[in-house]
């Protein structure tokens, strides 16, 4: 039976998040009907419920990591079958100079966060237990992996594009990821499947302990001074890469200083909320052929790439949840989400 209503987590204000119903609108013939089964809390989703990211506005239905089983498709769908397993990607318009460049999540016409689907609400309602869209804004998965695993295809692409533009150099790199959390170790398994040396600098016994479990050279950055442990790793070297995932003033500074003596790239993956400073002097970028780069988002090669990596099981993102809580609990799943230390929580959608 195809439904006609769907339930759906909403930010109303900071700090409170519900379950709403609304009506499904009539499937087209280029859409999909998906009935999701998880969507994970990301750090953009709960930085929002703690109130540190004015920019985007109440009411939310936001959730951009998740996945769930095709029940329904339009008469113009070929390439998708009911019961194909799927992530969500951003939607875009496909006609914008952005979108012509593969650069979706940058799309001029349907903005991030934005009002791109109900009048009342922003978001792409990622915690809804049904959900179309516009089947060109899927990718389909292995239907083998847990509806929480599949849903880090946005996270992973967003990973992709960043180690792209460090030109990463599988088997002779050696990456620093400065951050533990979750989307460090992201950053660092990916990394280390397209073939780098990985060295993880984070704080807080969970975090060390889940990265060691990943198999991963960590650094207690609570208890040494990980700029010197970086350069005794790597014979006094220093890294090829440095890949910030933790936005804040003393990563970017240790950043600076962990990079090679030249010819080392920093990026800088992770926004900051309050915003990170950043001091450095010029001429230090000059003498040492320093690149610092920064990412955001990804385009449409990164998020069928880390669809495939993903499906494939070059990376094991079991690791990284933390737990599973009901929509109907959303409050208290991003409760959980924003407590320090924890890794995803992933809202499953039906009960």
């Amino acid at each position: 039976m195809i439904p006609t209503k769907f339930k759906f987590g909403v930010l109303t204000e900071k700090g409170h998040a519900e379950v709403r119903e609304s009506e499904l609108h009539e499937l087209k013939p280029d859409e999909l009907l998906v009935k999701q089964e998880a969507c994970n809390i990301c750090t953009t989703d709960y930085q929002q419920w703690l109130g540190l990211r004015e920019h985007q506005g109440y009411p939310m239905a936001g959730g951009h990591e998740g996945s769930g089983i095709v029940i329904a498709k339009g008469d113009k769908v070929g390439n998708f079958e009911i019961g194909d397993r799927v992530s969500i990607l951003y939607d875009y318009c496909g006609i914008c100079d952005n979108c012509k460049a593969g650069m979706i999540t940058i799309c001029q016409n349907k903005k991030l966060f934005g009002k791109n689907y109900h009048d009342e609400y922003f978001g792409i309602f990622g915690f809804s237990n049904y959900f179309i869209r516009n089947a060109k804004s899927f990718v389909k998965m292995n239907v083998e992996l847990s509806p929480s695993e599949a849903g880090f295809v946005e996270p992973l692409g967003s990973v992709l594009h960043g180690l792209r533009k460090i030109r990463l150099q599988g088997g002779f790199d050696t990456v620093v990821v400065i951050g533990g959390g979750t989307m460090g170790l992201l950053n660092a398994a990916a990394a280390r499947a397209m073939g780098a040396r990985v060295i993880v600098s984070g704080r807080g016994e969970k975090k060390l302990e889940i990265g060691r479990k990943m198999g991963f050279e960590m650094i207690d950055a609570g208890n040494c001074y990980p700029i010197i442990e970086v350069k005794k790793l790597t014979n006094g070297r220093g890294a090829d890469a440095v890949i910030v995932s933790a936005g804040t003033t003393i990563a970017n500074q240790q950043a600076l200083e962990m990079a090679k003596g030249q010819h080392g790239r920093i990026l800088f993956y992770a926004a900051g909320f309050p915003l990170p400073e950043l001091n450095v002097d010029s001429n230090v970028i000059h003498y040492k052929n320093l690149e610092l780069i920064g990412t955001f988002g990804s385009t449409l090669e990164d998020f069928n790439n880390a669809g495939r990596m993903l499906s494939e099981r070059r990376i094991d993102v079991s690791y990284l949840i933390e737990e599973k809580v009901p929509l109907s609990n959303i409050q208290e799943a991003f409760k959980k989400a924003s407590t320090k230390g924890n890794f995803r929580i992933s809202v499953m959608l039906h009960e």
